[in-house]
């Protein structure tokens, strides 16, 4: 819950002529944030909200603060690790984006201050319970067979399990080295994403590939993975129900 730390009580429409908006008609900010994760799904939190999820994690901290005639309008953001001593980062905008790229248990802090622009002695000033933003650590897995049949079941080669991982390239040779597919971050999970087993639209003959991964984790984890793969295309799997 919000606490006002400052507030100083004066005839300001007596003291000061100017004094167009009186700090009792003053509506406290109402922050939120919107969370955006990797599939593009959002979730709002009010103050003091909880989200744990995985990076990378776009958020956008909103203060919910209006300019205020005859004040002047400071929005402090304060971002903490809980592993650190201080903050990492502070600014001073009315609306942050941030994206945690980072594994770890994250503080981050509003106050707002209005502070009126002649008589500086009347200040409001407002501090919330911080967003809380936890960051999973990172993993991911690499199959050693896929079965690119057309059954609709494990037809496409891609990595799994996948959590929390920053950077991400992957490629597939043959036995002569040779390259016949890769991709990126953007298609590590998407359905039909991955090697389809064909190589400028042919089928490969059945037999083993090798896969080439190199991937960071937001924990900081590099991933340099070289193992084979095999091309099964007789493999059929039945789908109980």
């Amino acid at each position: 819950m919000k606490k006002i730390i400052g507030f100083i009580v004066v005839m300001c429409c007596i003291l000061v002529p100017d004094c167009v908006v009186a700090q009792s008609d003053i509506e406290p900010p109402v922050p939120v944030a919107v969370v955006t994760d990797k599939n593009m799904e959002q979730e709002e939190l009010g103050e003091g909200g909880n989200y744990e999820g995985e990076a990378p994690l776009n958020v956008q901290f909103k203060a919910g603060a209006v300019e205020i005639e005859g004040y002047s309008l400071v929005c402090t953001w304060t971002f903490i690790h809980d592993d650190e001593p201080e903050p990492f980062l502070t600014r001073y905008d009315a609306d942050v984006d941030y994206e945690f790229r980072e594994a770890g248990l994250f503080s981050v802090k509003l106050n707002v201050t209005y502070t009126h622009r002649v008589n500086e002695n009347l200040v409001l000033e407002y501090e919330y319970e911080p967003f809380v933003i936890s960051i999973s650590e990172s993993s991911l897995k690499v199959p050693n067979a896929f079965s690119p049949n057309g059954d609709g079941i494990n037809d496409y080669f891609n990595v799994y399990d996948v959590k929390s991982i920053v950077s991400f390239n992957a490629a597939i040779y043959n036995r002569w080295g040779q390259q016949l597919y890769s991709w990126g971050i953007d298609e590590m999970e998407c359905e039909e994403c991955g090697w389809d087993g064909t190589y400028k639209g042919n089928p490969v003959k059945d037999g083993v590939y090798f896969v080439v991964v190199s991937a960071r984790g937001a924990d900081g984890i590099v991933y340099d993975i070289k193992s084979d793969v095999n091309v099964l295309r007789g493999f059929t799997e039945e789908v109980t129900q």
